[in-house]
């Protein structure tokens, strides 16, 4: 039944895809922040087939007071964070590996996000640009959302925190809005079975970085999403 369902839930995913990335083509003139809204619709209605299909749902804590801009810092462990986050936090710019741009198609839509698109072979650059087009996203109105890990790492593994997000926003004087979640046990890296449960996401209290180091920030952010990943239900984090 878990594989009938979801590959039922990967049919609808793929088929549902395509007109969205078309839609966003459409509308690649409007605002970046309507624009982000726009299509942000998909995610809405793939998280809801994820529970009317797979039974797979998420539940948040600590979502109440967001602040207007913030950098997003979260960890990474599964491809639901990519598509919920759209769902729970306010219109927002992605910071990801360039080559997703280059999908037929798929490309196009998240291409009209207007993302940070980074080479992850040029260090130094990447992170030069996610701090510049970092800083005109959110004067535009949008969070910034970095994964630190850079990519996605399973439960119970730990990565290093590259410190983009955190220099982005000390440069930009705006707070930094963590967040800690468990999706890897329920959608699992390249996984193709989609797990019955609740996602549990953990939004931490925005953490000011005016007249901070970034990575006095950077080590911050992680020591406090390693705590939460610690007692979340299915983690085992190691160190």
């Amino acid at each position: 039944m878990l594989v009938l369902r979801s590959l039922l839930f990967l049919l609808l995913q793929v088929l549902t895809a395509i007109p969205f990335s078309l839609l966003a083509v459409l509308v690649w003139g409007f605002p970046a922040r309507l624009r982000s809204r726009i299509i942000g619709s998909w995610a809405h209605l793939i998280t809801w087939l994820l529970g009317k299909i797979c039974k797979l749902y998420y539940r948040v804590e600590g979502a109440e007071q967001l602040p207007e801009r913030a950098v997003l810092i979260s960890n990474h462990q599964s491809a639901w964070e990519t598509i919920a986050y759209q769902v729970i936090f306010p219109p927002q710019a992605w910071v990801l590996k360039r080559e997703l741009l280059w999908i037929p198609i798929f490309g196009w839509g998240l291409a009209a996000t207007v993302p940070i698109a980074i080479d992850r072979k040029s260090p130094r650059k990447a992170l030069e640009r996610v701090v510049s087009e970092g800083r005109e996203r959110l004067n535009g109105g949008r969070w910034v959302v970095v994964f630190p890990e850079g990519t996605r790492i399973p439960p119970g593994d730990v990565s290093k925190y590259n410190p983009g997000g955190a220099l982005l926003a000390v440069k930009a004087g705006v707070p930094i809005v963590p967040v800690a979640h468990n999706a890897g046990i329920f959608w699992p890296r390249r996984g193709f079975i989609k797990h019955p449960g609740t996602i549990e996401v953990v939004v931490g209290e925005p953490i000011e970085t005016a007249g901070r180091k970034a990575k006095e920030v950077n080590l911050q952010v992680e020591q406090w999403i390693r705590q939460q990943q610690v007692r979340l239900p299915g983690q085992l984090v190691l160190g």
